[in-house]
């Protein structure tokens, strides 16, 4: 059975030929389209079952902030990231939006239409070698410079470096929003953007992160030096 999906890219002669395949291979498609913004506005209105959101720059910040707001409006919507070789990072950063795949701009119309069908299943949709890149970050993590602590503090707003404090404090999101004075939604959110802006995939990273560069150190004095 069809897929009802839609297509979303920058470059249009790219979101056109690969709706035009997918069309062929007899999937519904609902739209392809080339928008340089409003992109999560798009498939909000029409509720594809997937979407396909292509990206040039995905280590680049808040370039998945679209997936977060898909998924926030519509859960039950598969995004699967189309993009270039994408690094560790931006693997991880696609998934903490809420993507569920990457899919590789020179990928067969065959392993697209396959991610698709894992999408729509629930299930992750990945290329192993994607996933082997990540790990070996992971468990092989390349030598930061003296300043990346600084670097990615500065990346932060000093609500979401408070958010990251918290989350290597081990608080959950009820704990966090509690102590904030937000909305558990509101803190959901927050910490989803920080695992995006420091390009990991899971809490424990992103405080491992900040412990390894220095980052807690920086941002508790930052904070103390907000205190009155």
């Amino acid at each position: 059975m069809g897929v009802r999906l839609m297509v979303v890219d920058d470059h249009r002669l790219l979101a056109e030929a690969l709706a035009s395949a997918l069309k062929l291979r007899g999937h519904r498609v609902l739209a392809a389209a080339a928008p340089a913004a409003g992109a999560a506005e798009l498939v909000i209105a029409r509720a594809p079952e997937v979407c396909l959101l292509g990206t040039a720059t995905p280590a680049e910040p808040g370039i998945f902030d679209p997936v977060v707001k898909i998924k926030r409006e519509r859960p039950q919507v598969a995004v699967l990231v189309l993009g270039p070789v994408p690094s560790p990072r931006g693997i991880a950063a696609a998934f903490a939006a809420g993507a569920c795949g990457y899919v590789r701009h020179d990928e067969r119309i065959e392993g697209v239409e396959r991610a698709i069908m894992k999408a729509r299943a629930g299930e992750a949709a990945v290329a192993p070698a994607l996933l082997q890149g990540a790990f070996a970050e992971l468990l092989n993590p390349a030598a930061q410079p003296d300043d990346e602590g600084q670097r990615l503090l500065q990346m932060l707003t000093p609500r979401e470096v408070e958010v990251l404090v918290r989350v290597a404090d081990g608080e959950d999101t009820r704990v966090i929003a509690a102590g904030m004075g937000i909305a558990p939604s509101t803190a959901r959110t927050h910490v989803q953007r920080v695992l995006m802006k420091l390009g990991v995939g899971s809490r424990l990273e992103a405080a491992a992160l900040a412990a390894r560069t220095g980052l807690l150190e920086r941002a508790g004095s930052v904070r103390g030096d907000e205190r009155p």
